[in-house]
């Protein structure tokens, strides 16, 4: 699907092949597809790869975009491509990505709605990026906002990857529950990303702890804080980024102080229950199985 004989394109592809990742997002795709019956070696199997590399490029494809917009220098260990290539090149590579997948996604059974659902869930994704700029130009931290930030940001996909093999498969009575586990799996996924940003092992994370204060981003832990007597302090460290010595570090003494990581790995796990409790909509199998591990191993990721 990314073969190209443009050289930088070509090697744009070949770098995401090699760079590995989770894959989530097709793993995702390729068990719920096996939860309603589809087996490889099977006659739609070769669809059901199709649409898993579809998701895998509408996330490889926003990558390349949010590098850009990150000003990253790195991804998985390696040169960012805008860092290797330049703006033009990475932008347009990812929007390669995005042509290619649209024409794969025009050759499977139930085209439009699948053509749809992808076209909603990357609006999704562009109005999550572009709200998390906005709340912090504004500094309009809240809730509200937090939650469809991450929607937009990751969960949108990953229910996209769980409820596109309903889709497919013709079986649109079950895409509710599988879009339920795909959205909660999500939003549990990005709160202990969060979590871990702010409190985790920079070791393990490969990165700074606090990386998203420094870009005045409000996540589910300074959220509760700003519940708190000390929002005026948190305020200050938002609004300067986190730029003066020590800020980072006194947010997350707060947060343990307050309970406030403690509540948001409560949530965390209230979300992991109802992903699991959707997936009691499919018939006993061992896909079915492998997506509550999978939503289980969320809860308890440490890097």
């Amino acid at each position: 699907m990314l073969q190209s004989d443009v050289e930088f394109i070509q090697l744009i592809g070949e770098d995401l092949m090699k760079a590995g990742g989770k894959r989530v997002r097709p793993s995702v795709c390729l068990l719920a597809a096996q939860a309603l019956g589809a087996r490889p070696g099977g006659p739609e199997w070769n669809q059901v790869l199709d649409l898993a590399a579809c998701t895998e490029l509408l996330h490889s494809a926003s990558l390349l975009h949010d590098d850009l917009i990150d000003d990253a220098d790195t991804r998985r260990g390696q040169p960012t491509a805008f860092r290797r290539f330049g703006n033009v090149v990475s932008v347009m590579s990812g929007d390669f990505m995005l042509s290619r997948l649209l024409a794969r996604l025009s050759t499977l059974p139930a085209s439009a709605e699948l053509t749809r659902a992808f076209g909603e869930t990357a609006g999704l994704v562009c109005e999550g990026e572009v709200l998390q700029f906005q709340v912090a130009a504004y500094g309009d931290y809240s809730t509200e906002n937090y939650l469809r930030i991450i929607h937009g940001k990751t969960a949108a996909l990953l229910e996209l990857a769980a409820r596109a093999p309903a889709l497919l498969l013709g079986q649109p009575a079950i895409e509710p529950a599988l879009a339920t586990f795909g959205r909660e799996y999500g939003m549990a996924f990005q709160m202990r990303d969060d979590l871990l940003d702010l409190g985790g092992d920079p070791q393990q994370l490969g990165k700074p702890a606090g990386s998203d204060l420094r870009e005045g981003k409000a996540t589910g832990p300074v959220l509760a804080l700003l519940d708190t007597e000390y929002a005026p302090e948190i305020r200050q460290i938002l609004e300067r980024q986190a730029a003066q010595p020590g800020d980072t570090e006194r947010v997350l003494v707060l947060a343990q102080q307050t309970g406030a990581l403690e509540r948001t790995a409560a949530e965390i796990s209230r979300r992991l229950d109802l992903a699991r409790a959707a997936l009691e909509a499919l018939p006993p199998s061992p896909a079915r199985s492998a997506l509550a591990e999978l939503a289980g191993r969320a809860g308890e990721r440490n890097f």
